[in-house]
This record gives C-alpha cells, sequence and structure tokens, in this order.
C-alpha cells in the first residue's frame, strides 16, 4: 500500500497497516525499562501514544495532513529502538541511546518506500528526530535559541502536541518529565513568534550566522559582503545533477567530483583522498578569484556536505544548495542510461544514509522532486 492510498484509511486501518510491518513487529519485540515505560514492549508504547493523540483538545482542529503527520511521528518516533537498545550488565536498566537520530534515517526510508512526498515525508522524519526535544528544553544553555532553530526544521506547534501525546501514552511513575517542561517549549516558542512558523531573521545571513554560533545572538545583524556564490549540487548518482546545472547555469564553471575522478583515472572504489585534493584545490583557486561556481557531488549525507561548507563559509561565498531526487524508479533507469553508471547497490547503501540539506547549512535551498 502507497502513501495516497494509506492517507484514504482510517486511523484504525492505517495502525492495523503498521502492525503488520517488520518494523512494527521488531518494536513488538523490544521491551523497555519498567522504570519509564511499565507498560510494556515498544509497541504497546506506540499505540498508546496514538490513542492519546485522538484526546488531545486540538486534535479535531487540524486538518487531515497534520493529523497524517502526527500518527506516523507516533507509529515511527521509537521504531529504532530495537536496533540501538542496549541492557546494563550491573543494574539491568535498559537505555535505547540515539534511538531518534537513528529513527529518522528509518522513518524516512519507511515512509520513501511508501511513495510518501518528499515534503510530508521530512516534516515526519524531522518530527520523529527531534520528539523528545521539548521535555528537556529547561536543561539547555540558550532554551531560546532551541525553539528558534527548531521552527527551520520542523514544526514546534506539532512537536509540542506529539510530545504531549508521548508523555501521556506511558505507564510511569517518574518525575522526570514533568508537564511543565512541554509548556515552557510552548510558551517561548509563542514569545519568539515561532510556534506555528520559522522565525524571522532580518537576513538568510543572520540565520546561517545563528546557527553555527555556540552562543546565538539575536541582536546582531551581520554584514553581508559575499565574495562570490557557490551552488553546491546535492543528490544521489542519477539524480540529474549535470542536466540540472546544463539547463539551469550553463554559463557556471564547475568542480565535479565525478569528472575529476575520471581525468586522474581514479576508481570510484579506490582511496578518494587525492581526488578530494585536486578537487579542493580547484575550488580554492575559485574562492580566491571571486569566481561563483559550482560544486557537484553526491553531497548526500551532512557530514560530508559540513567538510565542502565549511571551505566555502570561510572564504565568505554565498551557499545555495541544489537538492534533487526523483523516484528511486526513475532515478535507476536515469542512472542505467548514464556513460558512467553506478552500481545498483552502491546506490541503495546511498539512499539509506540520504540527508536532504536542511535551513541549518544554506542561505538558500532548492528542493527539486
Amino acid at each position: 500500500m502507497n502513501w495516497e492510498q494509506l492517507a484514504q484509511q482510517s486511523n484504525e486501518e492505517i495502525i492495523a497497516w503498521a502492525s503488520a510491518q517488520p518494523w512494527a513487529i521488531a518494536m513488538a519485540q523490544c521491551q523497555q525499562d519498567s522504570r519509564w515505560h511499565a507498560e510494556g514492549d515498544v509497541w504497546t508504547h506506540v499505540k498508546l501514544v496514538c490513542n492519546e493523540l485522538y484526546n488531545l483538545n486540538e486534535w479535531a482542529a487540524l486538518t487531515r495532513e497534520e493529523q497524517l503527520q502526527l500518527l506516523f511521528t507516533a507509529l515511527l518516533h521509537d521504531a529504532a529502538k530495537p536496533m540501538t537498545t542496549i541492557v546494563d550488565p550491573q543494574t539491568g536498566h535498559v537505555s535505547s541511546p540515539k534511538h531518534a537520530v537513528k529513527g529518522e534515517f528509518l522513518a524516512r526510508n519507511v515512509l520513501r518506500g511508501i511513495n510518501c512526498d518528499i515534503r510530508t515525508r521530512e516534516k515526519i522524519a524531522k518530527l520523529v528526530r527531534y520528539h523528545g526535544r521539548p521535555n528537556f528544553l529547561a536543561q539547555r544553555t540558550h532554551p531560546e535559541a532551541e525553539v528558534i532553530r527548531l521552527s527551520w526544521l520542523t514544526n514546534n506547534r506539532l512537536l509540542y502536541l506529539f510530545a504531549i501525546a508521548d508523555s501521556r501514552g506511558r505507564d510511569t511513575d517518574s518525575k522526570d518529565r514533568p508537564v511543565e517542561n512541554l509548556e515552557y517549549w510552548k510558551l517561548l516558542s509563542q514569545e519568539n513568534h515561532c510556534y506555528d512558523e520559522k522565525y524571522k531573521f532580518q537576513s538568510d545571513h543572520q540565520r546561517l550566522c545563528f546557527f553555527e554560533s555556540d552562543n546565538p545572538n539575536l541582536s546582531y545583524i551581520p554584514h553581508e559582503d559575499f565574495r562570490c556564490e557557490v551552488t553546491m549540487m546535492a543528490g544521489l548518482p542519477g539524480a540529474g545533477k549535470d542536466t540540472w546545472l546544463s539547463q539551469h547555469e550553463p554559463e557556471l564553471p564547475v568542480v565535479s567530483l565525478d569528472e575529476t575522478r575520471r581525468e586522474m583515472k581514479i576508481s570510484p572504489t579506490d582511496n578518494q583522498g587525492k581526488v578530494a585534493q585536486v578537487a579542493k584545490e580547484r575550488c580554492c583557486e575559485l574562492l580566491r578569484n571571486r569566481t561563483s561556481f559550482a560544486f557537484n557531488a553526491t553531497n548526500t549525507m551532512y557530514v560530508t556536505r559540513q567538510r565542502w561548507l565549511g571551505l566555502f563559509r570561510d572564504y565568505g561565498a554565498r551557499i545555495r544548495i541544489v537538492y534533487l531526487e526523483p523516484s528511486l524508479e526513475k532515478l535507476l533507469q536515469q542512472n542505467r542510461k548514464r556513460p558512467h553508471a553506478v552500481p545498483e547497490s552502491v546506490i541503495q547503501k546511498l539512499s539509506d544514509k540520504m540527508e536532504p540539506p536542511t535551513w541549518a547549512e544554506c542561505h538558500e535551498r532548492v528542493w527539486e522532486c
């Protein structure tokens, strides 16, 4: 069943569909620490959270799109616990470190597998990743910065509503997550006018500097004097990055890792250190000359992008990221037609680790799907 079909189903039918999926079966077999989850296994908790969503005072006023986002967040928010759960051999306590981070990837792949549109998919994936944040806002060094940043990565209102349902959907006597923490999240978001919308920065550059700062200051308006603009292409092999550049930026100089690799006669499976070094030198020459250019590589992982984006920012470049994501079927078809096709097993591995770029990384973001 695909996303469009599921969206037409009742909530109960969606939960019944989910219960037969491998990721839900794994949750049903994964026990939790009774100090916080006396109700039992993870799937039992998930179903309780779903019921608590319907009990929210705000539920009936939500659009069906918002309801589906919250419902699928509930179904997937702890789906990575089976792969992250560990038991302390001395105390017997159970924990699932980084299950929310890994849950984002799992949710993205599950939703992509049922052809969920990218914008809805990413909204759900980010709600999964940040679902625990409201509970610990009071512990943050800069709580105001926390809600402002999250307003650009997810929706603070939906995050708050889900946190309420998540807190109620468990059997626990623990007082480590008082409801006051969640109300603090709502209040601080409202005070900063980012409860149901993105915080309004004075400029894209102020936003990017705010994300990069360890000690953010909203009164600081950075001076804009960009030396050039770098267009970073991002997308799986066969996504159409070369085609996009030829159609939209035909005159733009391009630094391409694929072309550099072929020039140096280095296989994609060999060590890529020399390829990256030559590409970096070419980027630096263009940056020093204040020449705008495109950097063309897969750039599908956040960590990989940051290595290059840091270089571009150091030279004072304005950064635009163009992310292309056709359907996997179309992408594989396009890849087969390329002069230098990438093995489909490699594409699948890259797809599993894919992280579409966010507003925390660039001045301008273009998504074409």
